[in-house]
C-alpha cells in the first residue's frame, strides 16, 4: 500500500513521523451548517432555549474539541494551537459555524478546524433537540489551509 502516510507497508495503521518536517505557519479554516425549523432557531435567536445560550455553548465546545482532537482521532498528532476562533451565524434556515484554527508546527491544522465546526454544531443539536429532533448537519469541509510543504489550498 503505498501513497497512504498513515498505513505502513504491511498494511498497520501508524502514526506518521514529523520530526524532520520543519515548524511552519499554518491556518486551516472550515465550515458546516445545521438546518434548524424555525420556531426552534427563534429560539435560538431570543436567548430563550430552557438548557441556556446555545450559540455562547457550541462556540466554547467548539474550541474544547479542536484542543482536543488528537485525543478524539486516533492517529491525529497532538498540536501546539496557537488561536481558534468559532463563529456562529444564524442564516435562513440554520446556523453557519466557521472555525479558524492557527499553528506554528510540523503537521496540519485542518482536523482540528474541521472536528471544532462538528462540535459546535452538535452542540447545538444537544441544546436544541427538544424542539427539532429533525436538524440536519450538512456540508462539514475544509474551505481553506495555509503553510506546510503543499503550500496554501482553497476550496473550489
Amino acid at each position: 500500500m503505498t501513497g497512504l502516510t498513515h498505513i505502513d507497508a504491511d498494511g498497520a495503521a501508524r502514526m506518521v513521523d514529523v520530526s524532520a518536517k520543519a515548524e511552519t505557519k499554518r491556518t486551516a479554516v472550515a465550515e458546516g451548517r445545521i438546518l434548524i425549523a424555525a420556531d426552534a432557531l427563534s429560539a435560538i435567536r431570543e436567548g430563550s432555549v430552557k438548557k441556556g445560550d446555545v450559540l455562547a455553548v457550541a462556540r466554547v465546545a467548539g474550541i474544547m474539541a479542536a484542543k482536543k482532537t488528537a485525543d478524539l482521532i486516533p492517529l491525529c498528532h497532538p498540536l501546539p494551537i496557537s488561536g481558534v476562533t468559532l463563529d456562529l451565524d444564524i442564516e435562513e434556515g440554520g446556523i453557519r459555524a466557521t472555525a479558524s484554527v492557527t499553528t506554528t508546527y510540523t503537521t496540519g491544522i485542518e482536523m482540528e478546524a474541521l472536528t471544532a465546526v462538528s462540535v459546535a454544531l452538535l452542540t447545538i443539536y444537544d441544546m436544541a433537540k427538544a424542539m427539532d429532533r429533525a436538524m440536519r448537519i450538512e456540508g462539514i469541509r475544509l474551505l481553506a489551509k495555509t503553510g506546510g510543504r503543499s503550500g496554501d489550498w482553497r476550496a473550489p
